[in-house]
């Protein structure tokens, strides 16, 4: 099996720049989502737009800096109608479910497990035994487990919520409602601070089952994580599970 790289084209200033948007955006999509103004929730999606793109622009990526104006110039054209209404029900599935399909397509027979490659990326060779391929195994499967769900309950309250869910938009009344506020509040933060946890509590638990970590702490753990855009990309790249 091959140890897969860090992307060296990601700098430490990109991490950064992305791990500053990243903490950001939520609160901006839910503020946005709370105003009910199109023009904000425009604003909120290109700020994820930007921050999707922003390896590629650091690059000077002609393919990210087109992708960017193309995005950039849809989104102020429809700044004025009522269309963001709608987009905004779209990111919190699309990434959450995107990650879901990440972790969970590596449990497959034949691949890598995600957690795996990732230890194997981040650690030397030999600290790589039974034990540790098994708990990797088994987090991939949490991890992915996870994020499914919350991706369905993002989907399912953007359906039902009122005014301006899907179901309404569409002009069908649901079964149940459930207040808009409240669906931005779980899909645009309780998310990702479920996600937080999840990343934190398995750190620590983590810590204790494998005391030996070539990393200094959560920071540190979550910059080399952040690093790694070829395993997110391409997790199981030439490699078979044992």
């Amino acid at each position: 099996m091959t140890t897969l790289p860090s992307n060296s084209s990601r700098t430490p200033g990109t991490t950064g720049a992305m791990m500053a948007m990243g903490l950001s955006y939520p609160l901006l999509a839910h503020g946005a989502a709370l105003s009910g103004r199109p023009g904000l929730i425009a604003a909120s999606i290109g700020w994820l737009v930007v921050l999707t793109l922003l390896p590629g622009l650091r690059r000077r990526s002609p393919v990210a800096w087109a992708a960017l104006a193309a995005a950039l110039v849809g989104l102020y054209a429809i700044a004025g109608s009522t269309a963001p209404l709608i987009l905004q029900f779209l990111p919190p599935v699309v990434m959450i479910g995107f990650m879901a399909w990440v972790f969970g397509h590596t449990l497959r027979p034949g691949r890598t497990p995600l957690i795996e490659s990732i230890i194997r990326a981040l650690g030397p060779e030999d600290s790589v035994n039974e034990d540790v391929l098994r708990y990797a195994r088994r987090l991939t499967g949490v991890w992915t487990a996870l994020l499914v769900v919350l991706a369905t309950l993002s989907a399912v309250l953007a359906l039902c919520a009122d005014p301006d869910g899907l179901l309404l938009t569409f002009g069908v009344q649901p079964a149940v409602t459930v207040p808009l506020s409240l669906w931005s509040l779980f899909a645009n933060l309780l998310n990702y601070l479920l996600v937080a946890a999840l990343f934190v509590g398995e750190f620590a638990y983590r810590r204790r089952r494998f005391p030996e970590q070539p990393y200094r702490g959560l920071l540190d753990f979550t910059r080399r994580v952040a690093s790694l855009g070829t395993t997110f990309r391409n997790p199981a790249a030439g490699g078979q599970s044992r």
